[in-house]
């Protein structure tokens, strides 16, 4: 499924996410609270989201795996100027029974920058994106998210994203699926009921938008 802002991908060979799942669990141990506003510089904040994750190095295979269908969802419904993923590393993810992520976007330092407003002028986050557009060599310019727990595993849990107009999308809960979408897109992952949701996420930057 294609979209402006929106990409499914559903087609993302079963036994290579099972494998991929599975050799993930060298990282449970080093699951932490997750964080909101930057990384290891953020801050919990639970009535904003409520996860666990940890950081998967570049160097690890399902790296370049997911890189490769970056590329071609970018090539097909895109055509944004992208060079890597952010900082080198991914997010491995794991949600539990009650927790959830509220909406939210993924512009970066965006959420750093707090402008003064005057009267007549649009609104700050709008401000924000502006400033970082003229000032910020990269930025984020997508988003993705790989599913590797069956749909079955967990019930809730579901990846929603609201479209330029303000149309609510559901992803597929089939394993595998990669959803790619504009880092500026609002986005969130629904309480989990029962069972474990886990994924992968990250960011894909380049040059600034001209």
């Amino acid at each position: 499924m294609a979209l402006q802002s929106v990409y499914y991908d559903t087609l993302l060979p079963e036994d290579v996410i099972s494998s991929m799942e599975k050799d993930l669990e060298i990282f449970d141990d080093n699951l932490e609270d997750s964080r909101v506003g930057g990384g290891d510089g953020g801050v919990v904040e639970e009535n904003i989201r409520d996860a666990k994750n940890t950081w998967i190095p570049d160097t690890h295979w399902s790296a370049g795996f997911i890189w490769h269908y970056v590329l071609k969802a970018n090539r097909e419904n895109f055509l944004y100027d992208i060079e890597n993923v952010q900082g080198s590393t991914m997010q491995y993810t794991v949600y539990g029974e009650g927790q959830f992520y509220n909406w939210h976007q993924d512009l970066g330092i965006s959420g750093l920058y707090k402008p003064n407003v005057l009267p007549g002028q649009c609104d700050p986050q709008s401000n924000a994106q502006d400033f970082i557009n003229r000032n910020t060599e990269m930025i984020r310019k997508l988003s993705f998210s790989l599913q590797l727990s069956d749909g079955d595993d967990y019930e809730g849990g579901q990846f929603q994203l609201l479209d330029e107009t303000g149309k609510i999308y559901t992803a597929p809960k089939k394993r595998g699926t990669l959803i790619l979408f504009d880092a500026r897109a609002s986005h969130r992952v629904r309480k989990v009921k029962n069972g474990t949701r886990k994924s992968i996420v990250g960011w894909i930057v380049g040059p600034r938008w001209k």
